[in-house]
């Protein structure tokens, strides 16, 4: 009864404070309401819910096969109905509303707009916000694609109705529900600071260990490697990358400047050198490439597009934080957020060279970019309650015109692989030829021929499954008028040669990790080392060797007094310096 009085109480406060609800920044008000969440907060559907699955779990990636699409209908309905007219083509549309609201006039105002509410839904829960990213329900699946659970943490708001859409998504599709909420599995997390390649990494900013800790207020205090275990647990979560939060980005959501487009593509926004968060946000991303490999042991692939600014304004002047990466998969389309500026359409056609046959549906965010937010922030998917998987890393250009190319990919469905096809050709006016792609007798793995090629011919490329069950898949996703490919290059007979540099350091000014660039003329023992102004050592940064060519390396300025610093890097040719201020 107390529990439910103290609820009471606490929607009767948003009502007063409706509109403190609207932005992604946590209110002062909202603040002080954070213990009366927390005691009142956790719908339990069952003591089995509260506890990991006891069968291993993957979940899924933005571009995997969905079958809806979730929208909170609380604020932006102009926004919101063109991307319930875009996602329609792809998906059922769920639309989670709350009185005034109704269908009746919510199909009304789609249909003013042009919008049917053919494979629309309508399910009435309440909502605080329109930030269905953040507090949204995640669908992953057991053993890698059997059945398709529901995954529900503590939303890091004190927004009782948005905690609860989770459960609501979950009873609506009647899937099993595994909750963060008590402990010690307990998680407060949200959405648009978290993304995965589908495989087990995850990519977070530290703010998912403050939020967990003693600093975050929500009285949940677990170490980095709780967290990382409750992440794996819960959500298959083997590599979780965490990375520093950025100065300027208020909410620190990793989605406002980076999103994977595949399991070995980044698409990072990118700032004029020294602007706002772009030092920063390249420090993280080197730091990245350093340290870590895709799921198929490859470095990383950077895909770069502009962080545009707001009338000469940027974040750190009091722009808005005009961002192209919060975009959105539905199937075959991608979602993409515009601003009515010139830089609209470059982003546009990045996005179209990266993803080859996606349509690309710009949606303008201006009227909502200053809330902190765009068009990932307010949609969340719903994987496929019968999912055909298809991983395949895509061909790199080849000098090679004598031996066929090898297409390797991972194929799974719950019911077995029936059969799998590579399509491929030379020109995209002919024809596709076929391949049979045969099962390696290893894991989930097919494995498929392209004859070799004369130099010159570019190759284009799918890969089509079907299950035993029935079932059948392409990737990617838009097949046929999506496809990967590759070209048959000549030897270009260039040899780069590099002298002994440190490069710009980054961010410079610096208050957390901090990247070193050098190049290297030859191979050999390196001796990277902190020195503070005096010229005494402070941190011996590496020791060891390194080949000729980029060589990155890294530090953390946390714990650093404020001031002047030097970079020593000593080879066998010689020493060089390079200064660095630390700021907090």
């Amino acid at each position: 009864m107390k529990n439910a009085t103290r609820l009471a109480i606490l929607l009767l406060f948003y009502s007063i404070q409706a509109s403190s609800q609207e932005g992604h920044r946590m209110s002062s008000f909202e603040k002080t309401l954070i213990p009366s969440y927390m005691s009142s907060r956790g719908i339990v559907v069952s003591p089995a819910a509260v506890v990991p699955p006891t069968s291993p779990v993957r979940t899924i990636a933005e571009w995997e096969e969905l079958q809806a699409l979730v929208v909170g209908w609380k604020s932006y309905p102009t926004i919101l109905r063109q991307i319930v007219g875009a996602a329609k083509q792809e998906t059922r549309v769920i639309v989670v509303y709350t009185t005034p609201d109704n269908p009746t006039s919510l199909t009304s105002y789609l249909a003013a707009g042009g919008v049917d509410t053919v494979n629309v839904t309508f399910l009435a829960a309440p909502v605080n916000s329109v930030w269905s990213r953040d507090y949204g329900h995640w669908s992953a699946y057991t053993n890698d694609v059997d059945s398709l659970i529901t995954i529900d943490w503590i939303y890091n708001r004190p927004r009782p109705s948005d905690d609860a859409v989770p459960v609501v998504i979950s009873n609506y599709l009647g899937t099993p529900l595994y909750q963060t909420t008590t402990a010690p599995w307990d998680l407060v997390h949200t959405g648009g600071n978290f993304m995965t390649d589908g495989f087990g990494t995850g990519f977070s900013s530290e703010l998912v260990l403050e939020e967990n800790s003693s600093l975050g207020g929500f009285g949940v205090n677990h170490t980095a490697a709780e967290v990382d275990s409750i992440m794996y647990h819960f959500m298959g979560i083997n590599r979780y990358i965490i990375m520093n939060k950025l100065p300027y980005d208020v909410i620190h959501h990793i989605d406002m400047h980076m999103k994977l487009l595949d399991e070995q593509t980044l698409i990072v926004g990118q700032y004029p050198t020294g602007i706002a968060d772009g030092p920063q946000i390249e420090a993280n991303l080197q730091f990245i490439l350093a340290n870590y490999n895709s799921v198929y042991g490859t470095p990383y692939k950077v895909v770069r597009v502009v962080m545009p600014d707001d009338n000469n304004l940027y974040p750190n002047n009091g722009g808005d934080y005009f961002t192209y990466t919060n975009s959105s998969f539905i199937n075959k389309t991608i979602i993409l957020p515009i601003y009515g500026i010139p830089e609209d359409s470059t982003a546009i056609r990045i996005y179209q060279e990266s993803l080859p046959g996606y349509k690309v549906v710009p949606i303008n965010c201006a009227s909502m970019i200053g809330a902190l937010g765009a068009l990932h922030c307010i949609t969340k998917e719903v994987g496929t309650s019968d999912p055909l998987l298809i991983s395949h890393q895509p061909l790199e250009n080849t000098t090679d015109t004598v031996n066929s190319y090898v297409v390797n990919a991972l194929v799974q469905h719950r019911s077995g692989i029936n059969d799998a096809t590579l399509f491929w050709r030379t020109d995209t006016l002919m024809g596709w030829n076929t391949s049979n792609m045969s099962f390696t007798g290893i894991g989930n793995n097919w494995s498929g021929f392209i004859p070799a090629q004369l130099v010159g011919n570019t190759v284009y490329y799918y890969i089509a499954a079907n299950s035993v069950s029935g079932k059948s898949q392409v990737r990617p996703m838009p097949a046929p008028a999506g496809y990967w490919k590759f070209e048959v290059t000549g030897t270009t007979g260039f040899a780069e040669s590099f002298t002994n540099e440190i490069q710009s350091i980054f961010p410079n000014p610096c208050n957390s990790i901090t990247c070193i660039p050098v190049q290297l003329e030859k191979s050999g023992t390196i001796q990277v080392r902190l020195l503070d102004a005096s010229g005494r050592m402070v941190q011996s940064i590496f020791q060891g060797n390194k080949n000729s060519g980029e060589n990155k390396f890294f530090f953390d300025a946390k714990s650093l007094d404020e001031g002047m610093y030097f970079i020593e890097m000593k080879t066998s040719q010689g020493i060089s310096t390079a200064k660095v201020a630390v700021r907090h």
